[in-house]
């Protein structure tokens, strides 16, 4: 009688062997064995259908740039698809708080078919001021997908800064 023989599985990260489906007697156990397989193989630092392509499970944020000239501080966020009202914009403590929430949805009829997508997610990102940005000197203008927040300095920092001599012990 011939024994059931064992085939290396195709994944590198799984050496173990995997049987063929004469081994289980029954092709429906096989392929449960093979979709369990494949469930193993995903995880939180593998691209896959249930984490939408991220490496993680982060919420994703905007990507921004912050740059510096002689009176104020630039931020610019590429917020695409949204409008100012989904955009709340916020300062508390030294760190500036930049929330969003898309709601999207569509219906459209094809062949006599309803067809209606939905899609829906919110973002934060949170970003440390400088110490000499003046709170209440903050201003913010949205268009084009783009947010752009001028923070302007505060005139009397370097007034309030002193360097400390060192001495020797």
């Amino acid at each position: 009688m011939n024994e059931p023989t064992s085939v290396q599985s195709r994944n590198a990260a799984s050496p173990a062997p995997i049987r063929n489906a004469s081994a289980f007697g029954a092709p429906m156990e096989w392929l449960r064995s093979e979709i369990d397989q494949l469930f193993e193989n995903f995880g939180p630092t593998s691209p896959s259908f249930f984490n939408f392509g991220r490496q993680d499970n982060t919420v994703p944020s905007p990507a921004i740039e912050f740059v510096e000239d002689e009176k104020s501080y630039k931020l610019t966020a590429e917020l695409p698809g949204l409008t100012e009202q989904d955009i709340e914009l916020s300062v508390a403590g030294d760190a500036l708080t930049i929330k969003g929430e898309k709601k999207e949805k569509s219906e459209r009829e094809e062949k006599g078919v309803l067809i209606s997508e939905r899609c829906y997610g919110s973002f934060q990102r949170q970003v440390a001021l400088p110490a000499d940005v003046d709170q209440q000197a903050i201003s913010a203008e949205f268009k084009d997908g783009v947010l752009h927040v001028t923070l302007a300095k505060d005139e009397n920092v370097p007034s309030r800064s002193r360097k400390i001599e060192i001495g020797k012990g």
